[in-house]
């Protein structure tokens, strides 16, 4: 009986630690299948949070109207940025740097510290600061995405707008220290520096 029994053992032992082609074919298609999935849902996740209704979700009742007003959303080539555009690096290490800071901008929603116009007018000058500095400290990268002084043909720029583009040229400037207002209305900036133009 002991040996019957230690036979028992020996091979539930033996088929436990050595694992059978089908064991290791399920382990196999598992992780193919859930890196799949993780990839497929990871980029649909991404790109819905690239959205604008994503980010009218949050933003219906301040910036989005304004940005619907501006050149942005529509003008005369019929070419619309959209909120990820100028908001969200397109390299992907700098884009999950921007999603991760952005999930902390939908947390102070969610807490109530920017949940009305009032609160998010009191705070709209040190978020536009935030995003002004990202933007000069990646030479409006987003900008020059689509837009390049290489690429203007200055002679069909107003005679203002071609003096400032060259000025801009020669002194090393990047897009938003002359457009800070371009999509948004400007936040009360009394006693701040000006010094922009807004086209």
């Amino acid at each position: 009986m002991t040996a019957k029994k230690t036979s028992i053992f020996k091979r539930f032992w033996c088929w436990f630690s050595t694992p059978s082609r089908i064991a290791i074919g399920v382990v196999i298609s598992l992780t193919v299948v859930g890196t799949i999935a993780f990839v497929v849902g990871f980029n649909a996740t991404m790109a819905h949070t690239n959205t604008l209704e994503f980010c009218s979700d949050c933003h219906m009742n301040d910036v989005v109207p304004e940005y619907k007003l501006s050149p942005h959303f529509t003008n005369r080539s019929g070419v619309r940025a959209t909120c990820a555009d100028c908001h969200v690096p397109h390299e992907f290490i700098p884009k999950m740097v921007r999603k991760v800071q952005a999930a902390q901008e939908v947390y102070a929603y969610i807490t109530g510290q920017v949940d009305t116009n009032a609160k998010f007018n009191a705070a709209r000058l040190e978020m536009a600061e935030r995003e002004w500095a990202r933007m000069k400290a990646n030479n409006s990268a987003a900008c020059r995405a689509c837009h390049q002084f290489d690429a203007m043909d200055f002679t069909l720029q107003k005679s203002v707008t071609q003096r400032m583009h060259e000025l801009a040229q020669k002194e090393n400037k990047t897009c938003i220290d002359c457009h800070k207002g371009i999509a948004h209305q400007l936040p009360n900036m009394h006693g701040v520096p000006s010094g922009f133009v807004k086209p």
